[in-house]
């Protein structure tokens, strides 16, 4: 089965480069604006400053052909890419949760960016605590 994509926007933000971007988004202070393609503005209602949000985006610059064993230099262990959250990845999808400092009817600022400069964003979400597993353990 095969998969099509389309980008709802980009990531205008100020990492040119794999090696300097931070390994997670809640190691960056870092700010980036997400400019929302113009059929997808509408998308935008609702949203709120402070809030977080999940971003859904492709990892556009990691390898096509990505081992599924890799030494991981964090661990200084092997192990399956399943069990690491490497950028490369069989299906180049990441995932981060970025707060919102600012938003427009066409763009979003975001605080914790950990994506490159030009990324496609292929969806947001709303961030909902509760809907966490540590968090609704109560709601059980």
């Amino acid at each position: 089965m095969e998969i099509i994509m389309k980008p709802v926007g980009y990531i205008n933000s100020p990492y040119e480069k794999r090696e300097d971007i931070p390994r997670q988004s809640v190691l960056s202070n870092e700010t980036a604006i997400i400019e929302i393609k113009k059929d997808y503005r509408d998308a935008l209602y609702n949203l709120e400053i402070g809030n977080y949000i999940v971003i859904i985006f492709a990892f556009h610059k990691s390898p096509k052909n990505t081992p599924l064993i890799i030494n991981h230099k964090h661990t200084n262990g092997t192990k399956g890419i399943f069990a690491t959250r490497s950028p490369n990845r069989p299906n180049p999808i990441g995932l981060s949760i970025c707060k919102i400092i600012d938003l427009d009817e066409k763009s979003i600022t975001i605080e914790g960016v950990d994506m490159l400069n030009g990324t496609p964003v292929l969806d947001i979400k709303p961030y909902v605590e509760w809907l966490n597993p540590e968090s609704n353990d109560n709601v059980k």
